[in-house]
């Protein structure tokens, strides 16, 4: 064999292993080294973990019940996403885990997830777990004091996170991204792409 041959030989390898990769719409961040667990408390009460999806695709947004325009924004549009994928959607999970406990009561939570999706679970942490779990996430929020006292709003950031069935972090979706681009990433993760 030429040179030339076996250069030819080895891109055509490296380019035909490149086409198997997913065409995810979304950022795709498979293999980051954060963002693996969490250890929140549901609007039930309910301790849970990453691990208690296994076995279904998660889409997990971090926000808060006050929030005047991304978290309805995102959560209706998550709300779109689960009826655009049809029965696929009994193997989703959203997930909205708030920045705000101080305000977020679980009975708070469990109406306002509700009011977008009866499947949808809202999450819970005291002030320290909901810092660790955001610093975990790369997640920014801060808060601002409001014009009335005691008031404040929380800037945040407004990407949300998509695991595999086996509880793997592999897309980050940024806010604003179409509906039919979420459905056909997450169409993939479902097929275990």
């Amino acid at each position: 064999m030429t040179l030339r041959t076996v250069l030819l030989f080895c891109l055509s390898l490296l380019l035909s292993s490149c086409s198997d990769a997913p065409a995810f719409k979304s950022t795709d961040i498979t293999g980051v080294d954060w963002g693996k667990d969490f250890a929140l408390t549901d609007h039930l009460g309910q301790a849970r973990r990453l691990s208690d999806f296994k076995g279904k695709v998660v889409v997990l947004f971090f926000g808060y019940t006050q929030c005047p325009d991304v978290c309805p924004t995102t959560l209706s549009a998550l709300r779109e996403v689960l009826l655009q994928l049809g029965k696929e959607a009994d193997q989703v999970q959203v997930v909205f885990a708030t920045l705000d406990p101080a305000r977020d009561t679980p009975a708070l939570l469990a109406e306002y997830v509700s009011a977008f999706h009866p499947g949808f679970i809202g999450l819970y942490g005291n002030d320290t777990t909901t810092a660790a779990t955001a610093r975990d996430f790369k997640v920014f929020y801060a808060k601002h004091p409001g014009t009335l006292p005691g008031s404040y709003s929380i800037d945040h950031s407004t990407g949300s996170y998509a695991f595999d069935r086996q509880g793997r972090l592999r897309l980050l979706i940024r806010h604003g991204e179409t509906i039919d681009n979420v459905v056909a990433d997450l169409k993939l993760l479902l097929a275990g792409k």
